[in-house]
């Protein structure tokens, strides 16, 4: 707190402290000390916020747009699954750790464009490459997919 300047501030007929005012709480404004690991906490938590904010912002625009897109119907063939398994360590417990699996299919319709969707492990399972029927979505959400009996070529 010592070697602080202030300027006297004829408008307000008070002194204030000579610094800039978006220094004021970071930390960088007093160099001495710890104050430079301040200004780095606040640097790394407004980016933290803001990247998840970012990601918020995104994911409420990608619903938005699926739901201002229309529901349609075509007729697909499956042309292959994935899944993306992810393992999670969790900190301090070096024995509890968790998976997650995200299951996904790809399509091709008649026009031999591909469009892959995120579905749930139930459907996942019911599905099989080379199954050919009428295939649900809207933008990029997966409503759903109907198996013709025979299978026949578009």
């Amino acid at each position: 707190m010592g070697n602080r300047s202030y300027k006297w501030n004829r408008e307000k007929k008070r002194a204030q402290p000579d610094r800039e005012w978006w220094l004021m709480g970071t930390g960088f404004s007093d160099m001495s000390g710890f104050g430079a690991m301040g200004g780095l906490f606040t640097v790394f938590f407004v980016v933290v916020i803001g990247f998840v904010a970012f990601r918020m912002i995104r994911g409420v625009a990608q619903w938005q747009r699926n739901n201002d897109s229309p529901q349609l119907s075509v007729d697909a063939r499956i042309v292959s699954k994935r899944t993306n398994v992810n393992h999670h360590h969790h900190a301090g417990d070096a024995a509890h750790h968790s998976t997650t699996t995200s299951y996904y299919v790809t399509f091709e319709v008649e026009s031999g464009d591909r469009m892959e969707f995120h579905v749930n492990g139930q459907e996942f399972g019911m599905l099989a490459e080379g199954d050919f029927g009428k295939l649900s979505f809207q933008g990029t959400r997966y409503l759903g997919f109907m198996r013709n009996r025979r299978a026949e070529a578009y």
